[in-house]
């Protein structure tokens, strides 16, 4: 976890020293802004190739939350450890903005990544329902819910309904955004 990370242990796993990783990362709050802003890139190069030739919004909206679960597109993979990059973001994003520097650092565009994630999917959700009065609200909270749900099916079940079945966390966690969001939307079609 990053509370016990360090940088002597990287260092060390690195077969390198200290002063090295230095260089690039003035302390481990600004690797873990790197490692989250470098999973949201991926993210959004997903997003940009998995509903590049989808004309229905509802069908790019579902590809989207389906990504913020963990799904994989074929051919659309950098050769990272994605899967170690969305375990990071899963246990650690609120770290990189519940911050005292946080504005700071917004200033600074660390979470610029992210805010590009949230303004791809809020386009979506604007052309499913228009008129819809909180799509910002909506997409953050569906991120922040993707990610703490699957914390807490992990580590805190009691706060979960998607615990039961750990090889179908990413299937039954699509099913539980897929049907907040579109409910949510499909319910204020009218107002």
């Amino acid at each position: 976890g990053f509370e016990q990370f360090t940088f002597r242990k990287l260092a060390t796993e690195l077969e390198t020293t200290e002063p090295t990783i230095y260089r690039y990362f003035e302390n481990k709050q600004r690797l873990l802004h790197y490692l989250v802003d470098w999973y949201w890139t991926l993210i959004n190069f997903q997003i940009d190739h998995g509903v590049n030739n989808i004309p229905k919004a509802e069908e790019r909206l579902k590809v989207c939350l389906q990504l913020l679960c963990g799904k994989k597109l074929p051919g659309a993979s950098l050769h990272m450890n994605e899967s170690a990059l969305h375990r990071i973001v899963i246990s650690e994003l609120d770290k990189t903005f519940l911050t005292k520097s946080v504005d700071k650092d917004y200033k600074a565009g660390l979470l610029e990544p992210f805010k590009e994630t949230c303004k791809k999917i809020t386009e979506i959700v604007k052309e499913i329902n228009p008129r819809y009065p909180f799509p910002h609200s909506l997409v953050s909270t569906a991120i922040h819910a993707a990610n703490h749900q699957a914390y807490y099916a992990q580590h805190l079940p009691i706060l979960s309904d998607l615990k039961d079945e750990p090889n179908k966390l990413n299937e039954r966690l699509f099913i539980f955004l897929e049907g907040f969001v579109l409910s949510t939307l499909k319910s204020n079609e009218n107002e």
